[in-house]
């Protein structure tokens, strides 16, 4: 059966599971878009490429499948690429395709021509440019193959137009085998029996969930681990949800704005047990001062990762969920003796840091940040999918905002890129519509990717939009405090637009709170209207996050207020 590239790019699609894209059309992709409108797909048009990419991820991580993106050339393709580096920072499986000019006007500087395949090389886990219709089909399914499988990532599809209304036979392969690419899945049983030893010999163990607990839908056999040997867990921003944030042995978040208990817990423990984590900057600080005490064990699928940042005594190269399995099923056979009472000194001292520096903060007339994120947690029952931009709404949200859940904390940890959190919202209200989605924003970083809002009034998405309005680039404002004495250099926002009227002109809902008695009621409304809100929450404005590391500092060595 011959097919042309368009129709065999949509039959591929529907055979790998993708009932969603998210896209924006241009010269280049007009035979795509022609199929596609014969096709039963849910297409979603953004209003910006940028938004196309990071709606994609939000899908991504709130439905566990491979998120997909359509472009055009030129300007269309580039404008995806700061996505494509969030997603590839933060390891979401995505499939990117783009538009490309005809083949043999490839190289002549032809109108909307750019070499997107070089210029993401850098940020994606593998890309192509597909020159050949015959090679078509196999490329779209190794795509998702290399997406969806070991350490997940970003794939990008190049298909120049003639590739896309040419004719080839569909062959319908039905799997994918690379010979240069082999992910290692099952983990070292020796390795898991040291690991099981050390856990034996220690006093103050620490667990460090990371996204790839998530990712590898570990969650489930973490929990189990903490509980049966009675081990206090952390996690990195990308880990949060991995583990219940309201549990007894939760420690908090780890890092430059992490807890003080969970700081000092690394500092003092005897054996951390990290799982699908890199050992990002931000969370070890001061490298030389990092978990100095402990022996350290990594679990992570990637093996480039194991040693890259923080030596390891135990390296442990495998999947998290089936290396958790094996670890838990083979504890049932170790004698672990009275590990309440064994790890009983070192929780009574990690209740202690708890007790006596607790993440806090003082409400008076004005509304402070930490209590709207507070109050979204009360009012949700914890039950909302949260999505963040960029800088204090999000660490404010990562501290106050407790996860009981994976897949609930959607947020750009890596790359760090503002304007993420709306499209990121409407990605996740299209993969669960059932849900409540809130994005917590800053006046700065929501103007971003504003023009999203049409996307989400334009296919009836319920997002809400929590704006904590401090008139500043908030954590930019908060370095200058600390470190150039005050110098608030280019970052005022006080002309932001009416982010009330703003909503209506879009024709969604605008809801603002100047007093702290008018948070609750403005929440409370938010939730009771099923359409896009925007609650514009006016917050002090020299409010910081804290606990807070400085740089080059250790994690232990926090600024408390």
């Amino acid at each position: 059966m011959q097919l042309t590239g368009a129709q065999i790019l949509m039959k591929v699609l529907k055979e790998e599971g993708v009932d969603t894209i998210f896209g924006y059309p241009g010269g280049a992709v007009l035979d795509f878009y022609d199929e596609l409108s014969r096709t039963d797909f849910n297409h979603i048009l953004v209003r910006h490429e940028q938004g196309a990419v990071h709606a994609a991820d939000g899908y991504a991580r709130a439905s566990g499948k491979v998120g997909v993106c359509l472009v055009t050339s030129g300007p269309g393709a580039t404008n995806t690429v700061t996505g494509i580096a969030s997603a590839n920072s933060d390891s979401i499986p995505l499939v990117i395709i783009t538009g490309q000019v005809p083949t043999h006007l490839i190289g002549n500087d032809a109108f909307q021509e750019v070499d997107i395949v070089g210029i993401t090389r850098p940020c994606t886990k593998h890309n192509y440019l597909v020159k050949n219709i015959d090679d078509l089909e196999r490329v779209i399914r190794e795509a998702f193959y290399i997406a969806r499988s070991g350490r997940p990532g970003p794939v990008l599809i190049d298909i120049p137009k003639d590739v896309t209304n040419a004719k080839a036979d569909y062959k319908g392969f039905e799997s994918v085998k690379l010979r240069s690419y082999n992910p290692t899945y099952e983990p070292n049983l020796k390795q898991v029996r040291k690991v099981i030893e050390l856990i034996q010999q220690a006093q103050k163990p620490v667990i460090f969930a990371g996204g790839g607990v998530i990712l590898s839908k570990a969650s489930d056999d973490l929990t189990e681990l903490a509980r049966k040997t009675q081990i206090p867990v952390t996690a990195s921003l990308m880990g949060l949800g991995a583990f219940p944030g309201t549990d007894p042995l939760w420690l908090g978040m780890l890092g430059m704005h992490g807890t003080y208990r969970a700081n000092m817990s690394i500092g003092e423990a005897d054996l951390l047990i990290s799982v699908g984590v890199r050992f990002d900057d931000r969370v070890t600080g001061k490298l030389e001062a990092f978990a100095r005490y402990a022996q350290i064990v990594q679990i992570d699928i990637d093996p480039t990762s194991i040693h890259k940042n923080i030596p390891v005594s135990v390296p442990l190269v495998g999947d998290c969920k089936i290396t958790l399995k094996h670890l838990n099923r083979m504890l049932v056979d170790v004698d672990l003796g009275n590990v309440s009472g064994k790890r009983q000194p070192w929780l009574d001292q990690i209740s202690a840091w708890r007790k006596t520096t607790p993440l806090a903060y003082e409400q008076k007339e004005t509304i402070k940040p930490q209590y709207v994120v507070e109050k979204l947690f009360e009012l949700t029952k914890g039950q909302a999918i949260i999505t963040t931009e960029v800088g204090q709404n999000q660490m404010w949200a990562a501290q106050y905002y407790h996860f009981n859940r994976p897949n609930h904390f959607i947020t750009s940890g890596g790359l760090g890129c503002m304007g993420f959190g709306l499209p990121a919202a409407i990605g996740a209200q299209v993969a669960c519509p059932e849900k409540i989605v809130i994005d917590i924003a800053g006046d700065g970083s929501i103007q971003m990717n504003i023009q999203e809002m049409a996307t989400a009034v334009q296919f009836c998405l319920p997002v809400k939009i929590a704006i904590l309005n401090n008139g500043y680039l908030g954590m930019v404002r908060q370095w200058q405090e600390l470190f150039y004495k005050k110098n608030y250099s280019c970052t005022n926002m006080e002309h932001a637009p009416d982010f009330v009227r703003l909503a209506e002109a879009y024709g969604a809902v605008g809801l603002r709170a100047k007093k702290p008695e008018d948070v609750e009621p403005v929440i409370q409304k938010a939730l009771s209207i099923n359409r896009p809100v925007i609650m514009d929450f006016v917050v002090e404005r020299e409010e910081g996050v804290y606990p807070m590391v400085p740089a080059g500092k250790a994690i232990t060595e926090m600024l408390l207020v």
